[in-house]
This record gives structure tokens, C-alpha cells and sequence, in this order.
């Protein structure tokens, strides 16, 4: 794949969530299943005269953030996500399945066979697997038929991968968009299967 057909959609940076006042703090939203940074929250010193904090006021707790390196390909149809803790593949739900299908397409084996080269080259023994649909049809078709995906595509996963690799297999219907179910373009993005996985086995 040339490098004219990645697009690099985002990177964030590791930040530091320090609040002058004591309180509750807001974190960024982890998505599906759980997730976090294996990194601890830096020692900040509340005396330090360089945070120049005004009389009576104390630090929130602090908390380190992921580096998050989001590349999407092929116009969409694949995206990459990268932490320091683990990889994230999103792969449309179209360049796998025909429409209203559980059935992989003869594409979508050479796709998947690719994410798990990249599995086994992380060393990583355990694997995600989650479905997705968007918001048209009954929750219960799409809770039916998003696991189904995801079972499809963890089946090719698991012929590839040492027969030791765990895996988790979910579907969750319409839960977690990504994008507007209003729309058409929207509705694309969300009808996916995501493949996640440490980025060692000690992740």
C-alpha cells in the first residue's frame, strides 16, 4: 500500500491533568471494553513555588493521558489506532461482509491475516474482537448480528495466531458510534469490527 493512500487523522499528545482547585476531574472517554495507561501519574510537589498556586488552593489528582496515533487507509475502510499500551484495527463492516451478512467476503481473509501478522509480531496472547452496526434495523438484529462478525473474524484470527491466544468476542449492536448515524457516510463508519491487542504480552 503506498503511503499516498494513509492519511494520518490525528495525534494526541501525553498530558498531564493538574487542576488548580481540588475537585472532581474529567477524563478523556477509553471507548468499548476496558482500557487505560499501564504509566503511573507523576510525583507533583504542591509546595513547589513554580505552580504558583494561590493561597489556600490544592491539586487535583494527576493522571497521565495515552500517547494516541489514529492512521486511517483506503479511503476509511481501515483504521489504525496506536497507544503505548495497546493497537486498535477498526475495519468497515463493508470490505468484510456483503450487506446484512456474517459471512467474510474473499477480501476480508487476506485483511485479517495482516492484523495478525502484526499480532504475532507484537507478541501479544491476548485479542479483542468486538462488532458493531449501526442505528438501522431492531437493537436485537444488531446485537445478533455483530457478534456474529466478530466471531467470523476471530475464527480466521485464531488460524493464524498460537493456539494459546485468548480471546474476548462481544457485540454491541449501535452502542459506541464513532460517527453520525444520521448519515449515510456516518452509518459506514460505525458498521465495523475492531480487532485490539496489547502491544506485548505484559500489557
Amino acid at each position: 500500500m503506498t503511503t499516498t493512500n494513509r492519511r494520518l487523522a490525528s495525534v494526541l499528545f501525553v498530558c498531564v491533568v493538574l487542576g488548580p482547585f481540588a475537585g472532581p476531574a474529567a477524563y478523556a472517554d477509553d471507548g468499548p471494553g476496558p482500557a487505560g495507561t499501564s504509566s503511573p501519574a507523576p510525583v507533583i510537589d504542591p509546595t513547589s513555588p513554580g505552580l504558583m498556586l494561590p493561597d489556600g488552593a490544592t491539586l487535583a489528582p494527576a493522571k497521565v493521558l495515552d500517547i494516541k496515533q489514529i492512521v486511517e487507509e483506503d479511503g476509511g475502510q481501515q483504521r489504525r489506532q496506536d497507544t503505548n499500551v495497546d493497537v486498535t484495527f477498526a475495519l468497515q463492516a463493508e470490505v468484510l461482509f456483503p450487506k446484512n451478512s456474517a459471512k467474510l467476503s474473499p477480501d476480508a481473509t487476506s485483511r485479517i491475516a495482516a492484523i495478525a501478522a502484526e499480532i504475532n509480531k507484537m507478541g501479544s496472547g491476548r485479542v479483542r474482537v468486538f462488532g458493531f452496526t449501526d442505528n438501522l434495523g431492531t437493537y436485537e438484529h444488531g446485537l445478533k448480528l455483530s457478534k456474529e462478525r466478530a466471531v467470523a473474524v476471530q475464527q480466521v484470527l485464531a488460524r493464524a495466531l498460537d493456539p494459546g491466544t485468548s480471546f474476548d468476542i462481544r457485540g454491541y449492536s449501535e452502542d459506541y458510534p464513532i460517527a453520525d448515524n444520521r448519515t449515510e457516510e456516518g452509518r459506514k463508519k460505525n458498521r465495523r469490527v475492531e480487532i485490539s491487542f496489547p502491544r506485548t504480552t505484559s500489557g
